[in-house]
C-alpha cells in the first residue's frame, strides 16, 4: 500500500446555529454554539484513516490546537511532520440554517505559515508513487504541488477556497482534481456539471477530474471514461464536512482496493452519512458502519 501525505490544514471550527444564513448588513441571534475540531485537512486525514488507509498528516498546529493533534493520534494518523506554532491555530465561523446548509469564513493562522524548506523537509521522507493530498487552505500551495510532482508522487488536490492562487497554478502535476459545481465554476466558468470536465479535462488530459454535486450524487471523469455516482440520502442536518468525508473515502477505498466505482460508492455512502450529523471530524463514520449501511 501506498503511503498518503496529507499536507494540508487544521482548524477549530467555531459552529453558529442560525435560523437563516446572516445577509450583508443584517444581524441576527444565534440559537445555538458549539466548538468542533476542523479544517478540510483534518478532515480528510480523518476521514482517510477510518476508510483504512495509512495516513501521514504533515501542517502547523497553533498554541491552542495541541488536541487536534491528539484527534488525529487517535484516529492511527502519523504526526511526525506536524509541527507547532506560537501563533493562534487556524480557525473558521461556520454559519449553519435550519436546512443544514452552511456559510464558512476561514482564518488561516498557524496554516499560513508553512514555508518552503519545510515543505521540502517534508516531501524527502516521500518517494514516487505516495500519494499527496491537499487543499487550498495552507500556504504555499503551488510550490508543494510541483516539488511533489517532480519526486513523481501522485496528486490529490481540492482547490478550495478558490482564489487568485488557485486560478494561476500549473494543475498539470495533479492526478485527482476533487471539485464541487462552484469550484468548477471558478476554475472554468462553466456552470454546466458536463461543460466543467470538459473544460478541465480539455487543458489536463492526464487527470482525472471528480465532480460532487450534492444531492444529484457525483461524477467521475478521465479521458474518454465518465462514470456517474448516485448521492445516498440518510437526511440532512449538517453539510459542513460533506466534501472531505467523500474525498478521504475515495481516496482511502481507492487506495486499498484499485477500483473506481468501490471507491465512488463507499465515498457516497460516506458523505451520506456525515451530512446527518452535526459537525465535521464527529460526523464522519467508521468503514464498517459504511459499508453496512444501505440505502
Amino acid at each position: 500500500m501506498a503511503r498518503i501525505l496529507n499536507y494540508g490544514s487544521l482548524n477549530i471550527d467555531h459552529v453558529y446555529s442560525v435560523p437563516h444564513i446572516v445577509r450583508p448588513g443584517e444581524t441576527i441571534s444565534a440559537v445555538g454554539f458549539k466548538d468542533f475540531p476542523g479544517g478540510k485537512g483534518l478532515n480528510q486525514s480523518v476521514a482517510m484513516a477510518r476508510a483504512g488507509a495509512m495516513v501521514f498528516h504533515a501542517g502547523k498546529i497553533g498554541n491552542d490546537g495541541e488536541f487536534l493533534k491528539k484527534i488525529l493520534v487517535a484516529d492511527g494518523v502519523d504526526c511526525t511532520w506536524l509541527k507547532n506554532s506560537r501563533s493562534p491555530n487556524g480557525s473558521a465561523i461556520i454559519q449553519k440554517d435550519t436546512d443544514g446548509q452552511n456559510a464558512i469564513l476561514c482564518y488561516a493562522g498557524s496554516n499560513g505559515e508553512i514555508s518552503p524548506a519545510e515543505i521540502d523537509e517534508v516531501l524527502a521522507h516521500f518517494q514516487e508513487g505516495d500519494i499527496l493530498v491537499s487543499q487550498n487552505e495552507i500556504s504555499n500551495v503551488p510550490y508543494l504541488i510541483e516539488m511533489a510532482g517532480k519526486r513523481g508522487m501522485r496528486i490529490a488536490f481540492n482547490p478550495s477556497p478558490i482564489d487568485d492562487t488557485v486560478l494561476h497554478m500549473d494543475l498539470s502535476p495533479v492526478s485527482w482534481l476533487i471539485i464541487n459545481e462552484t469550484e468548477g465554476y471558478g476554475l472554468t466558468g462553466e456552470e454546466e456539471p458536463g461543460k466543467i470536465v470538459k473544460s478541465l479535462i480539455t487543458r489536463y488530459p492526464r487527470m482525472a477530474v471528480i465532480l460532487t454535486l450534492g444531492e444529484d450524487g457525483s461524477m467521475y471523469c478521465q479521458g474518454d471514461m465518465i462514470l456517474r455516482q448516485e448521492a445516498y440520502r440518510f437526511g440532512v442536518r449538517d453539510t459542513t464536512a460533506a466534501g472531505d468525508t467523500f474525498l478521504g473515502y475515495f481516496l482511502g477505498t481507492y487506495e486499498l482496493e484499485g477500483d473506481v466505482k468501490a471507491a465512488l460508492d463507499m465515498a457516497a455512502r460516506a458523505a451520506g452519512i456525515a451530512v446527518s450529523r452535526e459537525g465535521a471530524v464527529p460526523s464522519i463514520p467508521g468503514v464498517e458502519e459504511v459499508r453496512q449501511r444501505e440505502r
